[in-house]
C-alpha cells in the first residue's frame, strides 16, 4: 500500500518501459519516459494531445491521472503487468470516444479526485477537500493511524498518552468497514449495484458474503490473514494456518453456538487454492483472489 500512488520519477514500471504504445480504433496512445519525466499522448494521425503524467495510481497495474484545463482525467489506457503493456483502463471499456479530446480519458466527476487521492495517498484530504499541497504519495502510517506523526514526536519526549487507537481491538465487522473505506464495504457495493466478476476486487464485500463470516470471530477478518504493514503474500500455502484455525476440529467460543467448523475431507494444505478461487476480470487483464470463502463447484456461476 505504500506504493499505491507514485510520482513518475519514482516509478520503476515506467523506467523499465520507457516507451509504451497502444492502438484503439483511430487513436494511437503512447507513454514515454525520459529523465524521470513521463508524457502521455494520444493522436488521431492529424492532431496530437500530450500531457505530463504527474501521478501514477496502482503498484502493479497502473492508471494515470492527468490534468487538462483545470480538470482531472483518468487515462483511457493503463499499464497491465499481465501483458507488459497498455490496454483500455478497467471500467472504461464501454467508452467510445467520438473525437481526440474525448479519447484522452474519462473526465472525473466533482468528488472523484478527492476519493481517489484519499485512498491512494496520505494527507491529500483536509476538511473534506482535496489538498494536493499536503499530499504524501502512497499509504503511510498517518493514513490509517491518525495522529501517529504527532505521537512519534511526543514519544521522543517521553509522552505516550497520544498513541492512536489500537485497530486490532476492533471487531471483525468494524475492521471490514475500516478497510472498506478504500477497498469498498458490503453496503457500498450493494448500494452501487456492482454485480458480476467486477466486484471480486472488493475484498471486504466478498469476505462478508462468506458463510463463516459473522463479524465477531477474530479469526476471520482482514488483518487475521493480512499484515497491512507488509507486502501481500501470494503463496497459497502460507494461509493454511489461518484456515486451520477454524477448520481443525477445535471450537472457538465465538462460534460454539453455531457448531464446529467442518474439516475438509480432501486436503489440509493449499486451502485457498480451492476455497478462494482466482477470478479474472471481464477484460481478462487482471486476476483477483475471491474472498467469498466457499466450496466451489465446477461450472457454477459467479456468486454475487
Amino acid at each position: 500500500m505504500g506504493r499505491a500512488l507514485e510520482l513518475p520519477g519514482d516509478d520503476p514500471t515506467l523506467k523499465e518501459h520507457p516507451k509504451l504504445t497502444f492502438h484503439r480504433g483511430q487513436f494511437i496512445y503512447s507513454v514515454e519516459t525520459h529523465d524521470d519525466k513521463s508524457t502521455y499522448s494520444v493522436t488521431d494521425g492529424v492532431r496530437t494531445i500530450s500531457l505530463p503524467i504527474r501521478w501514477n495510481f496502482g503498484e502493479g497495474a497502473q492508471t494515470w491521472f492527468l490534468e487538462r484545463d483545470g480538470d482531472f482525467y483518468e487515462s483511457m489506457v493503463s499499464y497491465y503487468p499481465s501483458i507488459s503493456g497498455l490496454d483500455v483502463t478497467t471500467g472504461d471499456e464501454s467508452l467510445k470516444p467520438a473525437n481526440l479530446d474525448d479519447a484522452v480519458g474519462r473526465k472525473l466527476q466533482k468528488n472523484e479526485p478527492k476519493d481517489c487521492f484519499g485512498c491512494h495517498s496520505t494527507n491529500a484530504v483536509r476538511d473534506a477537500k482535496l489538498d494536493l499541497a499536503s499530499m504524501q504519495p502512497g499509504v503511510t502510517c498517518e493514513h490509517c493511524h491518525k495522529g501517529s506523526i504527532s505521537h512519534m514526536v511526543d514519544a521522543q519526549q517521553g509522552e505516550y498518552a497520544s498513541a492512536p487507537p489500537n485497530l486490532r481491538k476492533m471487531s471483525s465487522e468494524d475492521i471490514s468497514n475500516f478497510c472498506g473505506q478504500c477497498h469498498r464495504t458490503w453496503d457500498m457495493v450493494i448500494r452501487s449495484h456492482w454485480r458480476g466478476e467486477i466486484n471480486v476486487r472488493f475484498q471486504p464485500y466478498r469476505l462478508a458474503n462468506s458463510k463463516c463470516f459473522d463479524g465477531t470471530d477474530p479469526r476471520i477478518s482482514c488483518i487475521a490473514c493480512h499484515d497491512p504493514h507488509k507486502d501481500i503474500v501470494r503463496q497459497d500455502s502460507s494461509y493454511d494456518a489461518n484456515c486451520l484455525a477454524c477448520h481443525s476440529g477445535s471450537v472457538h467460543p465465538a462460534i460454539a453456538s453455531a457448531g464446529e467448523a467442518k474439516t475438509c475431507p480432501v486436503a489440509r494444505s493449499n486451502c485457498v487454492s480451492c476455497h478462494m478461487p482466482k477470478v479474472k476480470l471481464p477484460n481478462g487483464l487482471m486476476t483477483f483472489t475471491d474472498h467469498d470463502i466457499r466450496i466451489v463447484k465446477p461450472g457454477e456461476p459467479y456468486p454475487n
